[in-house]
């Protein structure tokens, strides 16, 4: 179970965000404990410098390699920890990593900014993370969505453990479409299905709208020809829903 998250960031009261929602609660009750550590505490001059030119020129400026790798080394050792940076040039980050990275007790998550840190910071780290395919100012919320994600997974942070068995791609579908009251809004209806009582048929009615919506919206995530007979089945049963 995670435990401990600490974040190495220039703009720390940017997480004040984690402090609502399940998040906040999580941190309040004791199941998380957040840490936010800015690199200039690790620096020496009067300006308490974190940034500097480019070698070989170019625009910008580039993050410091020692502050954060001082700052690095002022943590805690441990055997089930994880040194993250945020980078657009890392591994995706999805489910499966998420559920990967709850599993530990420790992480530490590395936010850039300006035009990143120098490249010396890839000896100091255990991967580098990217939630997608597009630049930002920093790594602080790309590190904002790591722990939310990340937290939501640990056990006693969701009052109902179900509530992550059955959501997006925890089996790579996307969720099967979710209604509540009232049953008749304008034109629209609650799916009769819904309503009946037969609970073996409403869960089996669920896998195949979660099919058919994967194919339709993310057919990257799931291949028809990967479907199991059963699964033919069930979207050939539902087919007209």
């Amino acid at each position: 179970m995670l435990q401990r998250i600490d974040v190495i960031s220039l703009f720390p009261e940017m997480f004040s965000a984690l402090q609502y929602g399940i998040t906040g609660r999580a941190i309040r009750n004791g199941l998380i404990d957040l840490e936010i550590i800015n690199p200039r505490e690790f620096t020496h001059d009067k300006h308490r410098t974190v940034d500097d030119l480019p070698y070989g020129g170019g625009p910008g400026m580039i993050m410091k390699v020692e502050p954060i790798v001082k700052a690095l080394e002022s943590l805690p050792s441990s055997d089930n920890k994880k040194v993250i940076l945020l980078s657009p040039s890392g591994i995706p980050f999805n489910q499966k990593k998420a559920k990967e990275l709850s599993a530990l007790s420790h992480i530490v998550l590395i936010c850039g900014r300006y035009e990143g840190i120098d490249e010396r910071i890839v000896h100091f780290i255990d991967e580098a993370i990217s939630i997608g395919d597009y630049v930002l100012t920093g790594g602080e919320l790309p590190a904002m969505v790591v722990i939310d994600a990340v937290s939501r997974l640990i056990p006693g942070v969701l009052g109902d453990i179900d509530s992550t068995i059955e959501e997006s791609f925890s089996d790579n579908l996307l969720e099967y479409p979710q209604y509540t009251r009232p049953r008749d809004f304008r034109m629209y209806s609650v799916p009769e299905i819904l309503t009946s009582g037969n609970h073996e048929r409403i869960k089996r009615w669920r896998r195949a709208m979660a099919i058919r919506k994967t194919l339709i919206i993310r057919p990257d995530l799931l291949k028809e020809d990967e479907l199991s007979d059963e699964d033919k089945k069930l979207l050939e049963e539902f087919k007209d829903e």
